[in-house]
């Protein structure tokens, strides 16, 4: 049986799904602030995502969907490691 992720590549993993759902909505020129912050304690997740940038797409659309986008992979990690 393989080994749970650790913290780091459970963080890793969450923060790399949400910058790329980011960075695939909006060119990176127009990026004014991007914040990704991923804590993985006592096995909770926790991600918040801020984005200033154009109105198209809505900033608060596209980083609901990078929060989603972070549980998902994480999600796909630990299914990984269970089969």
């Amino acid at each position: 049986m393989p080994e749970e992720p650790t913290d780091e590549e459970v963080v890793e993993a969450a923060s790399d799904a949400a910058e790329g759902i980011v960075l695939s909505r909006y060119k990176q020129s127009n990026i004014h602030d991007l914040d990704v912050t991923v804590r993985f304690e006592d096995g909770e997740l926790a991600v918040d995502v801020y984005i200033n940038a154009p109105d198209d797409p809505d900033p608060a659309a596209v980083a609901q969907e990078a929060v989603d986008a972070a549980e998902a992979a994480v999600d796909e990690l630990f299914d990984e490691a269970d089969s």
